[in-house]
């Protein structure tokens, strides 16, 4: 396996979060680490920077309208950065982008989806993420080969967490 991908993570809060700023950004340093080797080349990097913002349904149903013309709430949205091949800059992480995820969204589907809040939002983390460096659902097939990536990420990072809970350091 490579070096652990290093993260410049700029988080926004708007409620609560039952991770912290400390587990997401091992998670998604982790998520980044696991994920090299099936990246385009030029997304393939030691560091990246991206945002993970958390908010209310009214705040994500503006920018779901304002970006995809639907003003309602969403679960989670995503804002790569790079759409083309990134320009590597010596020394400078790889900008990825923002995910944006409605905590009261998260909340409601969760129990439908059989997870805790911890999982549904990890689930929506590791969505937005995918997204971020080029994953698409444009069709069934893309939909699934999508959805058992997210489930290899968050069963992964359910140990993480687990570790992370009995040794704090």
């Amino acid at each position: 396996m490579s070096s652990i991908a290093e993260i410049e993570l700029d988080l926004a809060y708007a409620g609560s979060d039952p991770l912290g700023e400390e587990r997401w950004s091992a998670l998604l340093s982790s998520w980044l680490t696991e994920l090299q080797a099936e990246l385009p080349a030029p997304l393939q990097a030691g560091a990246y920077s991206l945002g993970l913002q958390f908010c209310d349904d009214a705040a994500i149903a503006e920018l779901n309208g304002q970006w995809r013309q639907q003003p309602k709430p969403t679960d989670v949205l995503s804002f790569a950065a790079q759409e083309d091949a990134p320009e590597p800059l010596e020394g400078m992480p790889i900008e990825l982008g923002d995910i944006v995820i409605s905590i009261p969204t998260a909340e409601r589907q969760a129990p439908d989806h059989g997870h805790s809040l911890q999982q549904e939002l990890l689930f929506l983390a590791s969505h937005g993420l995918l997204h971020l460096l080029g994953w698409d659902h444009p069709d069934e097939a893309a939909l699934a080969a999508m959805l058992s990536r997210q489930d290899a990420l968050v069963q992964g990072a359910a140990l993480l967490i687990a570790v992370r809970c009995r040794d704090p350091s």
